[in-house]
């Protein structure tokens, strides 16, 4: 069964079609590659499953339920989580109060409990290790090159046992050992059982990565294949509008 299944979502704003009539499936365990060229409507579309926008019509399921998401937080209770292009960490803290910002561990009761430090480092070590990234609980923020600061992103997500996790451009802006550190780090997340959507220009990566690859073009879906049964070239024509549809 899918878990995520979108059927016949649009969205507008006044005159403006940003999302038009898109259908899609997402299976547990399955990376999605999202592309399409700037307007596209991705971030439109990622932003209605995330719970940021509401659909103009259409309907959502989760695990063939129907779900409607008027903000973020219900997308969250749901296991929809999203690791945004600038991470949202918060550059002071150690990377384990990254992961647990806002679902601090605490021990003792009532007014007189304290911050688990142990406990909350000891997790974060477990969920870097999962990733196998070499992000220590310790390290602070500010310290830590893009791949770790992703590492610290992700583990986030997977402390809150989520079901599926949108990645808005993951790799833009890093090294290249970093982006193959992230790349790994998408590869447990499916290992796990996560179905991953990857928002991404860069082509090799979606190719070297995904399962699936989504071609968005003036808000409509023109392809949904196999990456298998595609290729960079089709790809980049669907997205510049050289070839029509496939």
């Amino acid at each position: 069964m899918p878990v995520l299944e979108l059927n016949n979502i649009s969205k507008h704003f006044g005159a403006i079609q940003a999302v038009n009539d898109i259908s899609l499936s997402i299976e547990p365990g399955e990376v999605i590659g999202l592309m399409g060229d700037n307007g596209a409507g991705k971030s439109t579309l990622v932003k209605m499953i995330a719970g940021n926008f509401l659909p103009s019509s259409g309907s959502m399921k989760m695990d063939g339920k129907d779900i409607v998401l008027h903000q973020p937080v219900e997308a969250r209770r749901h296991g929809i989580e999203i690791v945004h292009q600038d991470l949202a960490l918060c550059n002071n803290l150690t990377a384990a109060a990254n992961v647990f910002l806002g679902r601090e561990l605490r021990r003792g009761v009532g007014p007189f409990s304290v911050l688990d430090y142990a406990g909350m480092y000891k997790r974060a070590a477990e969920l870097f290790k999962e990733l196998k990234s070499e992000t220590r609980p310790r390290d602070i923020i500010k310290q830590m090159s893009g791949g770790q600061r992703q590492a610290v992103a992700i583990a986030r997500t997977m402390l809150a046992k989520a079901k599926i996790v949108l990645m808005d451009e993951p790799t833009a802006a890093i090294s290249v050992r970093q982006v193959a550190e992230v790349l790994n780090h998408i590869r447990q997340l499916r290992d796990q059982g996560l179905a991953v959507v990857l928002i991404s220009h860069r082509m090799p990566d979606v190719f070297t990565v995904a399962d699936r690859v989504i071609v968005l073009r003036r808000g409509r879906k023109v392809a949904d294949k196999p990456i298998a049964k595609s290729s960079p070239e089709e790809v980049t024509g669907l997205i510049t509008g050289a070839i029509e549809q496939v």
